[in-house]
């Protein structure tokens, strides 16, 4: 109401100035002087309006505000739901935090890693929105995406064996043009590619999808030398 006065004031000023000095500045006569009158009447009148529904704007507006609850109180209360304080909820964010850190670095086994990731599922406050989206859809997304590398092999040199023959075998490649996978992941071992000695230990580390193909194209487009 205080600020309504002010601004009735501050019309009323400015009708008795612009008269003021509309008269000293144009000689009217008693037709103008009325017909003038009118006008400015006419528009203290819409501005004392509008003021008016300004104020009743803010009235409303101090009426909502002061039926709104405090934002801090709606967020113990969306806790409270589930059964949870401040203090649980921040523990539960940094062991989602952390849980996820391990997927991202695939800090293997895997299986705990689900195991970690399904008793967080189970705790209510997985449902509240902070963190249904990530520990129900996103982190289950990154492990489903996961897949762990084949495990390096270890392979005992027996008699009669050559990095060709090795690479061979079922259980290692199945092609022996692979052999230089063997040769190059146990260099310090074999000074010559020609000559491996029984009871060496080499590891056969698992083909990338690049080396798979290379070598399978090798395989597929050999034609032996024919027989003399």
């Amino acid at each position: 109401m205080k600020l309504a006065k002010i601004l009735v004031a501050i019309i009323s000023l400015s009708f008795l100035l612009s008269l003021s000095s509309f008269a000293q500045e144009t000689e009217m006569t008693e037709e103008e002087w009325e017909a003038e009158m009118t006008r400015l009447t006419g528009q203290k009148q819409a501005l004392t309006s509008e003021i008016a529904t300004l104020q009743k704007d803010i009235e409303n507006l101090n009426t909502v505000k002061a039926g709104l609850q405090d934002p801090e109180q709606c967020i113990d209360e969306l806790y409270a739901l589930v059964g949870a304080t401040r203090s649980d909820v921040d523990n539960f964010r940094n062991a989602v935090n952390e849980l996820d850190g391990k997927i991202k670095r695939k800090e293997s086994p895997k299986a705990d890693r689900q195991a970690d990731l399904n008793a967080l599922k189970m705790n209510k406050i997985s449902a509240l929105p902070e963190f249904f989206d990530k520990v129900h859809n996103k982190m289950q997304k990154a492990l489903d995406e996961w897949i762990d590398a084949p495990p390096v092999i270890s392979y005992n040199v027996v008699k009669g064996d050559c990095l060709w023959n090795i690479a061979k075998k079922k259980e290692h490649y199945g092609n022996g043009f692979a052999w230089p996978v063997i040769y190059k992941a146990n260099r310090e071992k074999i000074k010559n590619p020609d000559l491996i000695y029984p009871n060496q230990q080499f590891s056969i580390p698992p083909l990338t999808q690049e080396e798979k193909d290379k070598y399978e194209k090798l395989r597929a487009n050999y034609k032996p030398a024919p027989v003399q």
